[in-house]
């Protein structure tokens, strides 16, 4: 992929091999995302929100998450909801195995 990073600030670190054997041979996966927006009747505030990601299996959470949104499907196919959507278009609460009862109790 072409230039897939220029239009990114990126910055790459350089390790040794030995170092990729010793702690990157495995399955593990991280990474960080930072985004940052304006609020304000002028814009006058900067707001940063940053993501950060750190796996020991990248295989198991990508299953998890896979998991996650088919139970989303099956709880919204319950309803009638039926079509094409993206993973905005699905409520969060669906991708948990507890009821929103339970989400409320223990998460808020």
């Amino acid at each position: 992929m072409p230039n897939y990073f220029a239009d990114y600030d990126t910055t790459v670190h350089f390790i040794s091999m030995d170092e990729m054997k010793r702690d990157h041979a495995g399955l593990p996966h991280g990474g960080f995302v930072i985004r940052s927006g304006k609020t304000g009747f002028e814009n006058e505030h900067t707001e940063i929100i940053e993501y950060s990601l750190k796996l020991d299996s990248n295989p198991e959470f990508t299953s998890s998450v896979i998991i996650a949104y088919a139970r989303a499907v099956a709880r919204m196919a319950a309803e009638g909801k039926t079509g094409c959507m993206t993973v905005f278009d699905v409520p969060p609460a669906y991708l948990s195995p507890l009821s929103g009862e339970e989400l409320r109790a223990h998460l808020l």
